[in-house]
């Protein structure tokens, strides 16, 4: 510690004094200099004024050698080496011994004339004086002194300058750095006492040091515990103060742009006004949150009738509408791009081909190519809004399987993450594709590619082994293709908690009460729920054959139980879509008649978009709700469904399928292709005692809560950021000059 202070006081104030050392010698030197001379010239005049008195009687009565002899024995002195006897001419008529051959007399003039002259000896200092009569042909007297004891003075003054300037140099270092050393451990005793006795939550009692450093001392240590805090948040308790945390401190404030084909926020033509809607999307749910928290720009599809009307010059307009907090940049498609990207090769290829639910993918060539131009679109887009080289880029689903690649090609040094919301199939399934090459070389130039589940994770490292040529380390699960590293890890995707939507919600009861009033349903009867996009992935027109079979199997719950659906209109444009809200239509008639009365209706089906207030009411009125997904990759209706419930009541049946039920193990988890063993899990729900049903919903609550969306966001952006920063020092081991680039290694 000494050694510490010593250097970081002590260096500054030698060089200091070493800087102002060097710029005074020479200012002493002239000084003195001028000095010296200054003695030199009164000295000269004295001597003239001594002699003049005898030398004009000699001159008088000129004898040469009285003269010389005179002269010679006043100039024979340490400083005095001549004297000369000028005439008007400027010839030396008389002269001492030992006069410098460069000596010579100035013509005649009636000022005193001083000059310094050069020798080989040194300098010479030379005083021309007139005379005051002058006596036979004599008109003044030069006067010779020697100043090469000048220059032997100002060397010995300098010396002395710097020794005394180094020594004082010196005691003062050392009398500073004490005095520091000595004031710094008055500090350090202070304020340990300080944080021993009162945690830094006042001023310390009897404090004989300053308290403004005592109080930014403070500051800075509770600055730290509220970091330490926010560490200990990300793994115990994420929150969106803890994501904007790990975007500013360990992403560096980095530009967060999100990719989906979805937009947050919907603008439509609605009685002669625009209107907003917030549309039916789990991907939408788990992300606008999280841009929220990060202050990113996000970039979609426009899709509303009036999305055109409130953009800018740019296409950009902030969002949310009540409170903007981040930017929506629309990307506009032709309706025959959306045909073949959207409806053609998204929704009937790669949704079915990955979801399996025995629906057959359709792969045509010129949806192929709209696919194509639309992620050329999006990627000219994010080259549009990156502010920087190296934005960090998540883009989300299958829609954008193609721009982990074009985005590299625009922004080499982008951080770029994709995640796949729904399932992965398996090697031989997705080996259907007929482009499944050029999907997955493009999907392996992200730097991190995220999967629902450890499983699906594993179903795309098999398909990657089975079709592209490439490295793959299962203990790292990453993927080395041309030198790039794409890191492929689970993130199960989560919801906001608590949830905004239920803030203005009134009570469960109160709930229950108004759904009960608005769809007509008996007080008494047992309310079942359904929350679902209309997609023949999510098992409705199964559901609906287990209430069917439950009131057959139990006709004491005929008239007692309602089965409510709400069912979201979604690619109505497909055949199969179509299709399938015929069949559900039809089952749900087919039930009502068999088993309804004029008063009751077993199955309420609503084939409308319900905002998420309404869908939070509705599952808190309800006593059970059903998520029986043929195949899904997370459903985030199951977490939605138990963070409604603040009243800790209420069953979860959760299908086998849903990601969900690898967190959610407290659920009644059904096969949904068993349609008597589901309806046997609505009985089973419909007949759980008050405590185990507050139980289950205890333990679901807590993982939901634990495993929120901040925290999908938050492991995602902190993998996203260690690889920033190995992306980093690459780039600076490259820039060293006569240094090659140390080849990247899997798992690095």
């Amino acid at each position: 510690m000494f050694r510490g202070i010593a250097l970081r006081f002590g260096l500054p104030l030698l060089l200091v004094l070493g800087g102002g050392t060097y710029l005074a010698v020479p200012f002493v030197e002239q000084m003195l200099t001028e000095w010296f001379r200054s003695d030199i010239e009164l000295r000269a005049r004295l001597v003239k004024r001594s002699i003049e008195d005898s030398l004009e009687p000699m001159l008088a009565k000129p004898s040469a050698q009285r003269i010389r002899s005179y002269l010679t024995r006043v100039a024979n002195g340490e400083r005095l080496i001549a004297i000369v006897v000028c005439g008007e001419n400027g010839r030396a008529l008389y002269a001492s011994e030992r006069v410098p051959k460069q000596i010579e007399c100035r013509p005649a003039a009636r000022v005193d004339i001083y000059e310094i002259t050069d020798s080989q000896g040194g300098r010479l200092h030379t005083a021309q004086f007139p005379l005051e009569q002058p006596v036979g042909g004599a008109a003044s007297v030069l006067i010779v002194h020697d100043l090469s004891f000048v220059e032997s003075r100002s060397s010995r003054a300098r010396d002395y300058l710097v020794a005394f300037l180094g020594v004082a140099g010196i005691l003062i270092i050392a009398l500073c750095v004490l005095i520091a050393w000595l004031v710094f451990r008055g500090w350090v005793r202070l304020l340990v006492k300080d944080i021993r006795n009162r945690r830094f939550m006042g001023e310390a009692a009897g404090s004989q040091v300053s308290g403004s450093v005592i109080g930014q001392v403070r500051q800075v240590l509770k600055e730290i515990e509220q970091t330490q805090r926010q560490e200990i948040d990300f793994r115990e308790n994420w929150t969106a103060d803890a994501l904007h945390h790990v975007v500013k401190e360990h992403l560096e404030g980095a530009q967060l742009i999100v990719v989906s084909n979805r937009e947050p926020y919907i603008h439509n033509h609605a009685d002669g006004k625009i209107t907003v809607q917030y549309p039916a999307s789990g991907m939408v749910t788990a992300l606008e949150p999280v841009i929220r928290a990060c202050s990113g720009v996000w970039i979609a599809h426009g899709s509303g009738t009036a999305d055109k009307d409130v953009v800018d010059l740019h296409d950009r307009v902030q969002v949310p509408p009540n409170g903007p907090a981040y930017t929506l940049r629309r990307v506009w498609l032709s309706a025959e791009e959306e045909e073949g990207y959207y409806y053609g090769f998204s929704n009937e290829g790669l949704w079915p081909l990955c979801h399996l639910a025995f629906v057959r993918p359709t792969f045509r060539a010129e949806d192929w190519a709209q696919y194509r131009v639309a992620n050329e679109r999006f990627a000219r887009a994010v080259e549009r809004e990156a502010k920087g080289e190296r934005p960090l880029v998540l883009l989300q689903d299958y829609h954008f399987a193609l721009l982990p690649s074009l985005v590299r090609e625009r922004l080499p040094h982008a951080t770029i993450a994709l995640f796949w919301h729904i399932p992965w199939p398996n090697p031989a399934a997705f080996g259907i594709c007929p482009w499944r090459k050029e999907l997955l070389q493009a999907m392996l130039q992200a730097d991190v590619l995220g999967f629902h589940t450890r499983f699906h994770c594993q179903n795309f490292l098999a398909t990657v082994d089975r079709y592209i040529e490439c490295h793959i380390d299962h203990e790292h699960s990453t993927v080395t293709i041309q030198d790039h590293v794409c890191h492929v890890e689970p993130y199960p995707i989560s919801i906001e908690w608590p949830p905004r939507w239920i803030e203005h919600l009134p009570a469960p009861v109160e709930c229950r009460r108004r759904v009960f009033e608005v769809y007509g349903i008996q007080e008494s009867s047992l309310l079942g729920v359904g929350v679902e996009r209309w997609d023949f992935t999510k098992g409705i027109v199964d559901r609906f054959l287990s209430v069917e079979r439950l009131l057959e199997l139990e006709p004491a719950w005929r008239g007692k139980l309602v089965f409510l659906q709400i069912a979201a209109p979604t690619r109505s444009k497909l055949p199969a879509y179509q299709d399938l809200q015929r069949a559900t239509q039809e089952v749900a008639d087919r039930v009502n008649a068999r088993f309804g009365t004029d008063r009751y209706r077993p199955i309420i089906l609503v084939g409308e978009h319900r905002n998420p207030e309404q869908v939070y009411e509705l599952f808190r009125a309800s006593d059970f709700c059903i998520v029986n997904s043929l195949e899904d990759g997370m459903n985030l209706v199951a977490k939605e469904f138990v963070a409604s419930r603040e009243d800790e009541d209420g069953v979860l049946v959760l299908s086998t399928f849903a990601g969900a039920s690898r967190e959610l193990v407290e659920a009644i988890l059904v096969n949904p292709f068993d349609i008597e063993g589901t309806a046997r899990a609505i009985s089973q729900a419909l007949r759980v005692p008050r405590e185990e049903r507050r139980e289950r919903m205890r333990l679901m609550r807590r993982t939901v809560q634990e495993n929120n969306v901040f925290r999908w966001a938050g492991r995602m952006l902190m993998d996203a950021a260690r690889i920033r920063q190995r992306q980093k020092l690459a780039l600076m081991s490259r820039s060293e000059p006569g240094k090659k680039p140390r080849p990247r290694l899997s798992g690095q």
